[in-house]
């Protein structure tokens, strides 16, 4: 839950290049998490960007 009291399931996750992982930000929606990490994924360059729901297992 988040302070407005809407709950926001969905992370964004960040690799990057010395593969250390990092949590971008939360969102209601898959498919909202879903924009923003294909949107950071077009200016990356080493880094890798991918949705999980919370309680989720990442990637490897």
């Amino acid at each position: 839950m988040t302070d407005s009291g809407a709950e926001l399931p969905w992370l964004v996750i960040r690799r990057d290049d010395n593969g250390k992982s990092y949590r971008v930000g939360r969102y209601a929606t898959r498919g909202e998490a879903q924009e923003i990490a294909d949107k950071l994924e077009v200016h990356g360059h080493e880094q890798l960007y991918w949705v999980e729901r919370i309680g989720q297992r990442g990637r490897p």
